[in-house]
């Protein structure tokens, strides 16, 4: 069974600097029918206005993944840690007991487009933690791309629940396979681009949950721009 969420159907916060769309309730934006899929909790795509950002502010007893789309974002945290993430860098911080950590955009002259992910973690308290690998782009073409695992296999990110976190570029006229295992669930975020998922067409923002479902496929057509997706294979 595939279930889509549309672009235009997600929640939306804006403010001078900051242009958020929610797949998920978050904040001031709540829908009692879209709070979570599975340990899934938020996935916001976010525009960051230039030389802009969030001030430190806490979080706790939560895996928080940021995926950078365009541009790039400079992290600080409570940790001592602070980087800047840019496309083809995936950072995952577990929040655990309690965390302060800041984003603000590292242009003065571009935004930055990213998307944070929220997954709930497989138990509470645990000993905060930060994580930052890149991934080469051409380990993504026509292929899946482990990002983050429960165990940090295939040089991936650890993350502290029973998921995974792939990513796959699919240039013109490809497809692209993904078999789950029986009990599992999977997520679907369309990063850029636009796939079919099995007679579903889906663009960039879509987002689709599948369940009882064994396999399915990707496909992008002949004529069109190479598509970005990320999958999450869920419990």
């Amino acid at each position: 069974m595939i279930t889509i969420r549309p672009s235009e159907q997600r929640g939306r916060t804006q403010t001078g600097w900051l242009d958020s769309r929610h797949s998920f309730s978050f904040d001031q934006y709540f829908d009692p029918r879209h709070m979570r899929f599975r340990s899934l909790r938020v996935i916001n795509e976010d525009w960051v206005a230039p030389g802009a950002g969030f001030p430190m502010h806490p979080h706790r007893d939560m895996e928080i993944i940021t995926y950078i789309l365009q541009g790039a974002l400079q992290h600080r945290d409570s940790m001592g840690n602070g980087s800047v993430i840019r496309p083809g860098d995936v950072q995952r911080m577990t929040a655990g007991t309690g965390v302060l950590h800041s984003e603000f955009n590292a242009s003065q002259d571009e935004p930055v487009h990213l998307l944070q992910i929220w997954i709930v973690p497989e138990k509470r308290g645990l000993q905060p933690g930060y994580e930052q690998k890149s991934f080469a782009k051409e380990t993504k073409e026509g292929a899946w791309r482990l990002l983050a695992a429960p165990d940090g296999s295939e040089g991936a990110l650890t993350i502290h629940q029973d998921a995974k976190l792939l990513a796959a570029r699919l240039p013109a006229d490809s497809e692209l396979r993904y078999e789950l295992r029986p009990g599992r669930h999977a997520w679907l975020q369309v990063a850029d681009g636009a796939v079919g998922l099995d007679g579903h067409e889906l663009r960039a923002g879509d987002g689709a949950a599948i369940s009882e479902q064994a396999v399915f496929t990707l496909r992008v057509s002949r004529d069109a721009p190479a598509a970005e997706v990320l999958l999450f294979d869920l419990a």
